[in-house]
């Protein structure tokens, strides 16, 4: 019988449901043959804040949410024997580690097997000196603000040699997203290092997956032209895939959304800037010659990844200093408020300018053109916004220190003094940021290593 790998999306952000997956679960159970759930849960901007989480504690850097993620299905994935590949570790994957066995041991599981894929942080193996003569291709340069992290994009052998150590669980840090389902593919059918098509086929299958309910209609509705049934419940996506490449696509049994044509081609485009040359650290995915065809409802066919060789570099994240973000908020609302609102940030405007504010700033109208970008013109020139409503003023700016952001943030509660009338509702946050810019890394300069750990939290 031929062998079939199913994969499920278990998230495909952060802050995905979490009980989105427990569907996906359920349906992998009654499967046969390998089966893994895989949780997507990295960008650069989580990233950057899990840096900033682990620099306040030593202990956190990883995500958040894996608890939320992991106590429901946990027990059912060792029992059925359905493998789970994450990026849970971010900054920190040693600390998800630790906290993947806590949770098997609340759940009364004492011999489930984690494996670490380390080697995505090379601050300390490359050196600073070094990181910042680096190529910068995307982003800002670096300066000489501190590095305060350097993580480069794995691809998928690493986890495919965590798996087969025989775990139950593969944490990465920084990994490419399609990596977390070309790695558990590499390691059922033993594809070699240079089968490009096969690995440009499980690279395909990686990306229609990665961003989970992208695929099975949710970011795909749009009322009147593009109608999906039972959002509130949108299923996650399940990947079938043979030795040979041939894939499928569908979604948890018994969940809303669809999966289609549509759809699929919706994803298969992306974030892909050039659909020929689709770089990951294994190959180089070529989806020009791809078709797509429905075999049966929420059910499509997936045929024609072409690979390349794989480039010999890798990108890399480089984390630095990035000041301190400044917000604050008020609301205006009943006759005229509209008038009062734009009076509101014509104060804001003249008080920094008043005590000197350099850095840079906006303030939005929320409602009246907002992303604009403080446009007044264009607001002056709107004519649907009604002059009595409710809108809200919003000042944020971009600040090289904390006091600098304080004091912008605190001219937004000065407004219930200095006017004008009937404010409310007034929030103010104060952020410490980290600005990120994209480096390549000679493919040679990076090394990786799997670290295991079984049973009781170490």
């Amino acid at each position: 019988m031929t062998k079939i790998v199913s994969i499920g999306a278990g998230a495909g952000f952060a802050d995905e449901r979490p009980d989105a997956v427990q569907p996906v679960v359920a349906d992998l159970a009654a499967r046969t043959g390998p089966r893994y759930v895989i949780f997507e849960t990295l960008a650069e901007r989580t990233l950057a804040l899990a840096q900033l989480a682990r620099r306040a504690d030593p202990g956190a850097g990883y995500t958040p949410q894996l608890a939320g993620f992991l106590t429901p299905i946990i027990r059912q994935c060792k029992q059925a024997g359905i493998g789970i590949v994450a990026n849970f570790g971010a900054a920190n994957p040693t600390g998800a580690a630790r906290r993947i066995l806590a949770i098997a041991r609340d759940a009364g599981i004492t011999n489930l097997r984690v494996a670490v894929v380390s080697g995505d942080d090379i601050k300390d193996t490359l050196g600073e000196d070094r990181i910042r003569c680096l190529p910068v291709t995307d982003g800002l340069p670096m300066g000489d603000q501190p590095i305060l992290a350097a993580n480069v994009y794995l691809g998928a052998r690493p986890i495919a040699e965590a798996l087969a150590y025989g775990v139950d669980v593969v944490v990465t840090g920084r990994c490419t997203d399609s990596a977390l389902v070309l790695g558990p593919l590499i390691h059922e059918f033993g594809w070699a290092e240079d089968d490009w098509d096969r690995l440009a086929t499980g690279t395909l299958l990686g990306h229609l997956l990665e961003c989970s309910a992208q695929v099975s209609g949710g970011y795909f509705a749009d009322p009147g032209y593009k109608d999906v049934p039972n959002l509130a419940q949108v299923g996650l996506p399940i990947g079938e895939v043979d030795e040979d490449g041939n894939l499928a696509i569908t979604k948890a049994a018994g969940t809303g959304g669809q999966v289609s044509a549509a759809t699929v081609k919706e994803q298969l485009i992306y974030e892909i800037h050039d659909p020929a040359h689709y770089i990951v650290p294994d190959v180089v995915l070529d989806v020009t010659g791809v078709t797509i065809a429905e075999s049966e409802p929420d059910r499509v066919l997936v045929r024609g990844a072409r690979g390349k060789p794989r480039t010999p570099t890798l990108k890399a994240t480089i984390s630095v200093e990035g000041g301190w973000l400044a917000e604050g908020e008020i609301s205006y609302c009943g006759p005229n408020a509209l008038a009062r609102a734009e009076l509101a940030g014509q104060v804001l405007a003249e008080r920094l300018r008043i005590v000197g504010i350099q850095c840079p700033t906006r303030i939005d109208i929320v409602g009246t053109l907002s992303t604009f970008d403080s446009d007044r013109s264009a607001l002056r020139n709107a004519r649907s916004f009604p002059p009595d409503g409710d809108y809200r003023v919003r000042l944020s700016g971009n600040a090289p220190d904390k006091h600098t952001a304080e004091r912008i943030a605190n001219e937004v509660i000065g407004l219930y003094s200095t006017g004008p009338a009937g404010g409310g509702g007034v929030r103010k946050a104060v952020t410490s940021r980290v600005r990120t810019c994209s480096v390549l890394v000679d493919r040679t300069a990076v090394a990786t290593d799997i670290l295991l750990f079984e049973g009781e939290a170490p």
